[in-house]
């Protein structure tokens, strides 16, 4: 068997690496006091003397406006949470996310002027801070990760994650309101706990089609990151492999009864679906620029090494 290490120096793993509403407030208890002076002269000739407007702030609202103000709220934020869910493909997903977040942002800025009933003024100090957490969770490295998630086949798996951190993120804050008697939240996403992981065992055969032959292929996978290995017969594009496998972070498998020549695919990641058999996140896809021929026996190992003696590229997602 010959053997066959893989320069891993250029293996980039794609690490941890989308519109603003405004505060509606019923301003009814709102109250102003106008004083008034008789009018002076100046000679014969009367001069009026500017009236000048006192405003007193504005009391607390009662329970019905505070709920009302929060309806409001859910309203208005239930646009940008649709958004989030029907995203599409990672421009999309992006735009979601920051859209989203300047409208939490600005919400949480314009329920800084509102005054809650005494009973509800914890709960309300608490709503401004969750839905900052929330913006913030939503922008910055967050939505880069998404990004690169969504380009690797995950959108829907990735917008899933963004609603339920949402959701998550102002979990408390709806519930201390609602020990207060107020109710929030009717628009937040409800998708129910994360799926199972799904991941295969190590050496599992994804995909096998097409004859078979004497070929054999040994994987030693050296990173910390589980590898889906295609096998491609030349001419082929990689997303219809003649045999895939899975091989788990830091273990070895074979594939043997290849058949013809071939070209090897590999991608990694985690958070495994069976069903589009790509990973949903963490990824990276890439290929050995060598071929490989009919019937032959190889060795090869995944793993940073400064004596390989294969070449590797960057490839699209597959």
């Amino acid at each position: 068997m010959k053997k066959f290490s893989a320069v891993m120096i250029g293996l980039a793993m794609l690490g941890l690496a989308t519109g603003c509403g405004t505060s509606s407030k019923d301003d009814a208890s709102s109250k102003t006091l106008q004083t008034t002076s008789a009018p002076t002269t100046t000679g014969s000739e009367p001069v009026e003397t500017p009236t000048p407007v006192v405003t007193t702030p504005a009391g607390p609202l009662t329970a019905p406006e505070y709920q009302k103000s929060l309806s409001d709220l859910d309203y208005r934020l239930a646009p940008a949470i649709k958004a989030l869910s029907v995203a599409n493909n990672g421009d999309n997903l992006a735009d979601a996310m920051t859209g989203l977040s300047q409208l939490l942002e600005s919400e949480k800025s314009e329920l800084e002027s509102v005054k809650p009933p005494p009973a509800a003024a914890a709960a309300h100090k608490a709503l401004q801070a969750r839905l900052q957490v929330a913006s913030d969770d939503l922008s910055g490295t967050e939505n880069d990760e998404a990004v690169s998630n969504a380009k690797c086949g995950g959108v829907v798996y990735t917008s899933q994650n963004m609603q339920r951190k949402l959701t998550a993120d102002l979990a408390s804050a709806v519930a201390g309101l609602k020990k207060a008697g107020i109710r929030f939240g009717s628009t937040l996403p409800n998708l129910g706990p994360e799926p199972a992981d799904q991941r295969p065992s190590n050496g599992d055969i994804i995909v096998r089609s097409g004859s078979r032959g004497s070929g054999r292929l040994q994987v030693e996978n050296g990173t910390d990151k589980d590898v889906a290995i295609s096998v491609v017969t030349d001419g082929q594009p990689p997303g219809k492999p003649h045999v895939m496998m899975f091989v788990q972070a830091k273990k070895t498998a074979t594939i043997s009864r290849i058949g013809g020549k071939y070209h090897i695919y590999y991608k990694t990641g985690s958070d495994w679906n069976a069903k589009r058999r790509q990973f949903s996140s963490n990824c990276s896809f890439s290929k050995f620029d060598q071929g490989f021929g009919k019937n032959e026996g190889w060795k090869i190992g995944l793993k940073p090494s400064l004596l390989g003696n294969a070449s590797t590229t960057d490839v699209d997602a597959f």
